[in-house]
């Protein structure tokens, strides 16, 4: 039996596989978009899970939507607007795919930034959708490139990461967040805002959602995984009914439901007088771990290296001299460092700029020395082969 021809242009994602390697002991990771293992709320989920092994019916099918009491929870504590509604997804990694099987296509227009989500490149692609990238700025999408996209090419929806974005770190600003959406309106561009990162501010003011602007043509996708533990998948959907009842449907074939005891379980741990506090312990820590890389990473100035500061998030895009970043990571994981370089960040047919995304949310405040002295050295092997 042969492989389906739209899976067959489909590239495996260069970090799930770095993450194998990325395991052992004697490497120092800072490519997957790991939270922090030590930092995970698990005594709360003990004391969830406890709670919640009486109640039989939590072991039965359930609806494919979700979990009605968390369901109402999420719409209690994300203040949905009237007409809006979620879905309980296998994280939010399979909300993005419930969209472009919805939605797509083959040779729909999507509009991604550049850099973009790998995962959301890899969904795209296996829908066989036309990926049209516009180039970043340090307050979010170029404005002027985007707005020449949607007169052009009419594409059929935007995604975006407005909130310490995959890769790069960035924040787009408040101004850019209301043309963005005033741009979709104008256009009739559906707006897909992914939000993962959105709770681990730890500097500055929150921003509102750029869908609080565009709420009739917005899809928002949020991840439990950051905030409490990535293996649990759980992710969550909101839409208005006419673009969450197609999603629904698509999930019946694909799974019937997500696990409706972990939906409960996690509810528990949400409403935990202690989650709150669990949170604001992760983005001190987090603070920590990035003003450590931070200060780390001075030892690079002179070699032609630098990067944007941030408020938040997991990463941070460290730019390159003229190199190329695949040959770069790939010396530095044999000298036991893990990284991931910008080429996988985007299109194929996209000018890559040479970059590597750095994560310093999982690893110890320790190893980042050790790694970025590596990083140092190839720098400058690779510096002295070419003069």
């Amino acid at each position: 039996m042969e492989i389906s021809r739209h899976l067959q242009n489909i590239r495996p994602s260069y970090i799930r596989e770095i993450l194998s390697a990325a395991k052992s002991p004697d490497v120092i990771s800072l490519a997957g978009g790991l939270p922090a293992t030590e930092l995970m709320p698990v005594q709360l989920f003990a004391k969830a899970l406890q709670s919640i092994v009486d109640d039989t019916d939590l072991f039965q099918y359930g609806e494919t939507q979700g979990y009605a009491p968390f369901l109402r929870y999420i719409d209690e504590t994300y203040n949905q607007s009237s007409g809006m509604s979620s879905v309980v997804c296998n994280g939010s990694q399979q909300g993005l795919d419930l969209i472009a099987r919805a939605f797509l296509n083959p040779g729909d227009k999507v509009v991604v930034e550049a850099p973009s989500y790998l995962g959301a490149l890899q969904i795209f692609g296996l829908a066989q959708a036309d990926i049209l990238s516009v180039n970043q700025t340090p307050a979010g999408p170029d404005l002027m490139e985007l707005e020449s996209v949607f007169t052009l090419y009419k594409p059929t929806l935007f995604y975006a990461v407005p909130d310490f974005h995959n890769p790069t770190g960035v924040c787009w600003s408040l101004e850019v967040r209301k043309s963005v959406a005033k741009l979709c309106q104008h256009y009739g561009v559906t707006f897909v805002e992914d939000i993962p990162y959105r709770d681990l501010r730890f500097a500055g003011k929150a921003l509102p959602l750029v869908s609080s602007f565009y709420k009739e043509k917005s899809v928002v996708l949020r991840s439990f995984s950051k905030i409490s533990a990535p293996g649990i998948r759980l992710g969550i959907v909101s839409a208005s009914s006419d673009y969450l009842t197609p999603m629904i449907k698509v999930k019946q074939v694909s799974d019937l439901h997500t696990n409706i005891p972990m939906q409960a379980a996690l509810m528990h741990v949400l409403k935990d007088k202690e989650f709150t506090q669990h949170k604001a312990s992760i983005c001190s820590s987090y603070k920590q771990r990035y003003r450590e890389l931070k200060k780390t990473l001075s030892v690079l100035d002179g070699n032609g290296c630098c990067f944007d500061e941030v408020d938040g998030g997991m990463f941070v895009w460290l730019k390159l001299p003229d190199i190329d970043p695949m040959v770069l990571a790939n010396m530095l994981i044999k000298r036991g460092v893990a990284v991931v370089p910008s080429s996988v960040f985007y299109n194929e047919e996209h000018k890559v700029p040479p970059a590597l995304r750095l994560n310093f949310t999982h690893s110890s405040l320790a190893n980042f020395e050790v790694a970025i002295d590596k990083l140092r050295q190839e720098l400058e092997s690779i510096s002295a082969s070419v003069k």
